[in-house]
């Protein structure tokens, strides 16, 4: 079995013996009882969201570039004429008068 919480009979709405000053009333006493505050769970969870933004950021971006290198590597690739087997078309105008 569990201890008891120290703060059960407060928990429970039960006033303890000690509590109740000298002469007074035991109706009229009030024992307010502050409850610890829950931890909020919103400053870690947008931590790792922005985390998660920045790392799929990150990487769309490294994506883009590459692809855009491989691009113009295509690009000049196309261009330039292939080593050896270039085909060379003369044209000739011939002069009509």
């Amino acid at each position: 079995m569990r201890a008891p919480n120290p703060d059960a009979q407060i928990s429970a709405g039960h006033i303890p013996a000690d509590l109740i000053p000298a002469g007074s009333d035991p109706r009229t006493v009030v024992v307010v009882h502050v409850h610890p505050q829950q931890r909020s769970f919103v400053g870690p969870l947008a931590l790792v969201l922005a985390g998660a933004v920045g790392v799929g950021a990150v990487v769309w971006v490294t994506a883009a570039v590459l692809l855009q290198l491989a691009h113009v590597a295509a690009t000049v690739a196309a261009s330039a004429p292939a080593v050896g087997g270039g085909l060379t078309i003369a044209l000739k105008v011939r002069n009509t008068r």
